[in-house]
Protein backbone atom coordinates (compact mmCIF):
# COMPACT_ATOMS: atom_id res chain seq x y z
CA UNK A 1 0.00 0.00 0.00
CA UNK A 2 1.13 3.54 -0.68
CA UNK A 3 -0.39 6.94 -0.02
CA UNK A 4 -2.28 6.43 -3.27
CA UNK A 5 -3.02 3.06 -4.90
CA UNK A 6 -1.42 -0.33 -4.23
CA UNK A 7 1.95 -0.50 -5.89
CA UNK A 8 4.95 -2.60 -6.70
CA UNK A 9 8.15 -1.19 -5.33
CA UNK A 10 11.82 -1.78 -4.74
CA UNK A 11 15.02 0.00 -3.80
CA UNK A 12 15.26 2.78 -6.39
CA UNK A 13 19.04 2.38 -6.54
CA UNK A 14 18.94 -1.37 -7.33
CA UNK A 15 18.96 -1.77 -11.11
CA UNK A 16 18.32 -5.54 -11.03
CA UNK A 17 15.22 -5.08 -8.86
CA UNK A 18 13.96 -2.30 -11.15
CA UNK A 19 14.44 -4.54 -14.20
CA UNK A 20 12.44 -7.29 -12.44
CA UNK A 21 9.51 -4.89 -12.01
CA UNK A 22 9.62 -3.97 -15.70
CA UNK A 23 9.52 -7.67 -16.65
CA UNK A 24 6.69 -8.46 -14.21
CA UNK A 25 4.57 -5.55 -15.41
CA UNK A 26 5.51 -6.12 -19.07
CA UNK A 27 6.27 -2.42 -19.10
CA UNK A 28 8.07 -0.57 -21.87
CA UNK A 29 11.48 0.51 -20.56
CA UNK A 30 10.94 3.91 -22.18
CA UNK A 31 8.27 4.60 -19.54
CA UNK A 32 10.07 5.43 -16.31
CA UNK A 33 8.54 4.90 -12.89
CA UNK A 34 7.91 7.16 -9.91
CA UNK A 35 10.36 7.42 -7.05
CA UNK A 36 9.06 7.78 -3.50
CA UNK A 37 11.02 9.76 -0.91
CA UNK A 38 10.18 10.77 2.63
CA UNK A 39 11.25 14.42 2.44
CA UNK A 40 12.64 17.34 0.45
CA UNK A 41 16.26 16.64 1.38
CA UNK A 42 16.07 13.30 -0.42
CA UNK A 43 14.91 15.03 -3.61
CA UNK A 44 18.11 17.06 -3.53
CA UNK A 45 20.15 13.83 -3.60
CA UNK A 46 18.52 12.67 -6.84
CA UNK A 47 17.90 15.93 -8.70
CA UNK A 48 20.58 18.41 -9.67
CA UNK A 49 19.24 21.87 -8.80
CA UNK A 50 15.57 21.02 -8.14
CA UNK A 51 13.11 23.79 -8.91
CA UNK A 52 12.44 25.86 -5.79
CA UNK A 53 8.99 26.64 -7.17
CA UNK A 54 8.12 22.93 -7.28
CA UNK A 55 9.67 22.24 -3.85
CA UNK A 56 7.68 25.10 -2.31
CA UNK A 57 4.50 23.87 -4.00
CA UNK A 58 5.01 20.31 -2.73
CA UNK A 59 5.53 21.60 0.82
CA UNK A 60 2.00 23.07 0.82
CA UNK A 61 0.14 20.03 -0.53
CA UNK A 62 -2.08 17.87 1.67
CA UNK A 63 -2.76 15.18 -0.94
CA UNK A 64 -0.15 13.12 -2.81
CA UNK A 65 1.50 14.98 -5.69
CA UNK A 66 4.21 13.59 -7.96
CA UNK A 67 6.52 16.15 -9.53
CA UNK A 68 8.57 15.83 -12.68
CA UNK A 69 12.01 17.30 -12.07
CA UNK A 70 14.69 18.05 -14.63
CA UNK A 71 18.24 16.75 -14.22
CA UNK A 72 17.80 13.43 -12.42
CA UNK A 73 21.06 12.13 -10.93
CA UNK A 74 22.45 9.17 -8.96
CA UNK A 75 19.70 6.81 -10.14
CA UNK A 76 19.72 3.82 -12.53
CA UNK A 77 19.10 4.73 -16.17
CA UNK A 78 15.67 3.06 -16.12
CA UNK A 79 14.36 5.73 -13.73
CA UNK A 80 15.63 8.76 -15.64
CA UNK A 81 13.78 9.65 -18.84
CA UNK A 82 15.75 10.29 -22.03
CA UNK A 83 15.20 14.03 -21.51
CA UNK A 84 16.84 13.77 -18.07
CA UNK A 85 13.62 14.13 -16.08
CA UNK A 86 12.63 12.04 -13.10
CA UNK A 87 9.25 11.73 -11.32
CA UNK A 88 9.39 11.99 -7.52
CA UNK A 89 6.73 12.03 -4.81
CA UNK A 90 7.18 12.89 -1.16
CA UNK A 91 4.99 10.32 0.57
CA UNK A 92 2.33 11.40 3.04
CA UNK A 93 1.59 7.90 4.36
CA UNK A 94 3.31 7.05 7.67
CA UNK A 95 3.87 3.40 6.68
CA UNK A 96 5.63 4.42 3.46
CA UNK A 97 7.73 7.04 5.24
CA UNK A 98 8.90 4.47 7.77
CA UNK A 99 9.70 1.94 5.03
CA UNK A 100 11.81 4.51 3.19
CA UNK A 101 13.51 5.61 6.39
CA UNK A 102 14.36 2.05 7.46
CA UNK A 103 15.58 1.03 4.00
CA UNK A 104 17.73 4.15 3.71
CA UNK A 105 16.93 4.50 0.01
CA UNK A 106 14.12 5.93 -2.09
CA UNK A 107 11.61 3.42 -3.39
CA UNK A 108 10.37 2.79 -6.90
CA UNK A 109 6.61 2.98 -7.13
CA UNK A 110 4.40 1.76 -9.92
CA UNK A 111 0.83 0.50 -9.86
CA UNK A 112 0.36 -3.18 -8.99
CA UNK A 113 -0.92 -4.23 -12.40
CA UNK A 114 0.34 -5.43 -15.75
CA UNK A 115 0.95 -2.43 -18.01
CA UNK A 116 -2.14 -1.50 -19.98
CA UNK A 117 -4.50 -3.13 -17.48
CA UNK A 118 -6.62 -1.20 -14.98
CA UNK A 119 -4.83 -0.32 -11.74
CA UNK A 120 -6.24 -2.07 -8.64
CA UNK A 121 -8.56 -0.05 -6.42
CA UNK A 122 -7.69 -2.24 -3.42
CA UNK A 123 -5.59 -5.29 -2.51
CA UNK A 124 -8.23 -7.80 -3.65
CA UNK A 125 -8.12 -6.42 -7.20
CA UNK A 126 -4.41 -7.13 -7.65
CA UNK A 127 -4.05 -10.00 -10.14
CA UNK A 128 -2.54 -13.32 -9.12
CA UNK A 129 0.05 -12.80 -11.85
CA UNK A 130 1.35 -9.77 -9.95
CA UNK A 131 0.92 -11.29 -6.46
CA UNK A 132 2.79 -14.43 -7.49
CA UNK A 133 5.52 -12.48 -9.27
CA UNK A 134 6.71 -10.29 -6.40
CA UNK A 135 9.18 -11.33 -3.70
CA UNK A 136 7.08 -10.09 -0.81
CA UNK A 137 3.62 -8.68 -0.13
CA UNK A 138 3.33 -6.28 2.79
CA UNK A 139 0.96 -7.44 5.51
CA UNK A 140 -0.63 -4.03 5.92
CA UNK A 141 -4.01 -2.50 4.97
CA UNK A 142 -5.14 -5.49 2.94
CA UNK A 143 -8.62 -5.14 4.42
CA UNK A 144 -8.94 -1.50 3.38
CA UNK A 145 -11.51 -1.34 0.59
CA UNK A 146 -11.55 2.43 0.21
CA UNK A 147 -10.97 3.26 -3.42
CA UNK A 148 -7.68 5.08 -3.85
CA UNK A 149 -6.59 7.26 -6.75
CA UNK A 150 -3.16 7.81 -8.30
CA UNK A 151 -1.34 10.99 -7.33
CA UNK A 152 -1.67 14.12 -9.39
CA UNK A 153 1.35 14.82 -11.59
CA UNK A 154 2.91 18.25 -12.04
CA UNK A 155 5.83 19.83 -13.88
CA UNK A 156 7.12 23.25 -14.83
CA UNK A 157 5.95 24.33 -18.28
CA UNK A 158 8.03 26.36 -20.76
CA UNK A 159 6.89 29.59 -19.06
CA UNK A 160 8.25 28.34 -15.73
CA UNK A 161 4.77 27.87 -14.24
CA UNK A 162 3.49 24.76 -12.51
CA UNK A 163 1.29 22.74 -14.82
CA UNK A 164 -0.86 19.74 -13.90
CA UNK A 165 -0.13 16.84 -16.25
CA UNK A 166 -2.51 14.35 -14.58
Amino acid sequence: PTDTIWGIGCDATNEAAIEKIYRLKKRDEKKSMIILVSGVEEIKRYVSQPSKKILDFLATQKKPVTAIFENGIHLPWLLINKDGTVAIRIVKDDFCKELIRKSGTPLVSTSANVSGKKYPLNFEEISNEIKNGVDYIVQHRRDNFNEQQPSSLIKLNEAGEIETVR
